[in-house]
């Protein structure tokens, strides 16, 4: 889970993290949220535990282990209650989230260790109390996961053939890279991580400037970037162009996708569970991830933004993401037969209504698609927010997990000098948009780069429009006047619009949660030639 910054946005159109404070204040700033922090979860894990206290509770130690070139990493053991060397028990490793101290699972912690685990978490490098600089994922912290695992296995009565590997964000993509290059591990939960980091923070060749800046903020609150990740922040920031293959190998080095022959080679069975509003790590990656594991493996996607669908389970309440996750080391790790291995492996939950859809596969959940057709030339200007936008980074979807309130623009208000507009007819029954949206269309641009953003939204009798999803595409080096295709996945969502509804196409240029590359006085036209017809194809349930 990641935790907040800021973004300022100066008048040559590019953004940088706002503020800083000196090195003694964020050290105190660190000290009082680590208190804060620590003492809100252990107090969360206690109350969420409260009914087993009468019991033998598990032994809780907190201690230094030596990582990847002697960086110490701080972290704490709980062991089941009782345990003594005569009998061995499965481990999981736990890295903690970014930005987050080492207790953020302590209740998880407990609650595993009460059910037969020894549970190990550590602080990953660069954060809170840990040595060493901030690596995002890179070598060092995927070696450092090897050392944790070393040293638990010498400490505590660890079994070296039952390991596994679970954590939120940060720590579900390392426990992911850890297990392609540890054949050690068996079992993995990655909740709320990614699969490709370069899509995850430029997706559509488009800056997320939003989630940047909260990365940057938290980050700079909460730890010690290193030199090659300031490096890499201020040059997206700045849209450097001149380093954007050395951005892009960076972030492939640190993407699970990459690693894929390993992980099918390794065959540690790995669960995928995300939300489909995630502003960080947007659901398509995972999906399109899960589709090339040739591992037992289950692919998860509820409605929520960023690690908030996991959030109340780190305060030891009943949450379906740690039960599942529970389940699935129980499966992998302890053999239980609990069922987990026999149900669909896709489980998706609607962000309208209604509890947990089963499929076999992620290609079956949009397997029935709907064209509509965007017919005529459109041209619109650019560098003007229309009112359509794809809402504020956390806020927006949390307000739709929550209240069902995604964000919403009045569709015939919206100014057509400003933002292309195409809708369908009014749907006679209910449409259950299932899976990944995708845009084909011709455009012709005034000028060699530009942004647009993309917004498919449900759209009521009195024209307000709900979104159901979006994405944004940037294109650099095309010729002024010459049309070229424009193919866009939209962010994969799962969203009913009711009976008398209609689905409407936006196109824009600017929004707020990207960085935009449009010239001043840009022109963008969107045309639909007769042997190329443009179009939205949206994927529905079959009902």
């Amino acid at each position: 889970m990641i935790q907040g910054g800021g973004a300022k946005r100066h008048r040559t159109g590019r953004w940088r993290a706002t503020g800083g404070q000196g090195r003694q204040g964020r050290t105190a700033l660190r000290t009082a949220a680590a208190t804060a922090v620590s003492a809100a979860l252990i107090s969360g894990g206690v109350v969420g535990l409260a009914p087993a206290a009468q019991a033998a509770a598990p032994a809780v130690r907190f201690v230094d282990i030596t990582g990847d070139g002697g960086t110490v990493l701080k972290a704490n053991v709980v062991t089941p209650a009782n345990a003594n060397g005569a009998h061995r028990y499965p481990l999981v490793v736990l890295p903690t989230s970014w930005a987050l101290p080492q207790v953020e699972y302590l209740a998880q912690a407990q609650k595993l260790a009460d059910a037969g685990y020894v549970v190990l978490s550590y602080n990953v490098r660069g954060f809170w109390q840990s040595g060493g600089q901030i690596e995002v994922a890179g070598p060092p912290d995927v070696a450092d996961a090897s050392k944790v695992i070393d040293w638990a296995l010498a400490h505590t009565p660890a079994d070296p053939g039952h390991i596994g590997m679970a954590g939120v964000s940060y720590g579900a993509g390392i426990s992911l890279l850890a297990a392609a290059h540890d054949r050690r591990i068996k079992a993995v939960a990655a909740l709320s991580g990614w699969a490709d980091l370069v899509d995850s923070i430029y997706s559509g060749r488009t800056q997320h400037v939003q989630a940047l800046a909260v990365l940057d903020g938290a980050a700079t609150l909460t730890g010690r970037e290193s030199p090659e990740l300031r490096e890499m922040f201020d040059n997206l920031y700045s849209s450097n162009l001149s380093k954007e293959r050395e951005m892009i190998a960076w972030g492939r080095k640190r993407s699970p996708a990459a690693y894929v022959d390993q992980l099918n080679r390794n065959g540690a069975a790995v669960l995928l569970a995300n939300a489909w509003g995630d502003t960080v790590f947007n659901p398509n990656e995972y999906a399109d991830f899960y589709q090339k594991l040739k591992v037992p493996k289950r692919l998860e996607l509820r409605p929520g933004d960023h690690a908030t669908a996991e959030l109340t389970g780190l305060f030891g309440l009943p949450n379906d993401v740690w039960t599942d996750t529970e389940r699935w080391l129980d499966h992998y790790l302890k053999g239980a037969d609990n069922g987990i291995d026999r149900e669909q492996p896709v489980q998706v939950k609607s962000r309208s209504a209604g509890g947990y859809e089963g499929y076999p596969d992620w290609k079956s959940v949009g397997a029935t698609r709907e064209k509509i057709a965007l017919a005529g030339s459109t041209t619109i200007h650019a560098n003007v927010d229309s009112g359509a936008d794809g809402g504020i980074v956390f806020l927006s979807s949390i307000l739709d997990q929550v209240a069902q309130l995604p964000p919403m623009a009045s569709i015939p208000l919206l100014p057509r000098r400003w933002a292309a507009v195409w809708q369908s007819p009014r749907y006679g029954s209910a449409q259950q948009v299932r899976g990944t949206a995708a845009l084909h269309t011709t455009l012709t641009p005034t000028a060699e780069s530009g942004t647009l953003v993309a917004y498919l939204y449900d759209v009521g009798p009195l024209g307000l429009g709900k979104l159901v999803t979006h994405a944004p595409y940037t294109w650099h080096g095309r010729t002024p006047g010459t049309p070229f295709d424009v193919d866009l996945d939209l962010f994969s969502t799962a969203y009913d619009v009711p009976a008398g509804h209609r689905l409407a196409l936006v196109v824009d240029t600017v929004d707020p949660l990207y960085i935009e590359h449009n010239p001043s006085g840009a022109q963008l036209t969107f045309s639909s030639p007769s042997d190329d017809p443009s179009y939205v194809s949206v994927p529905v349930r079959e009902q």
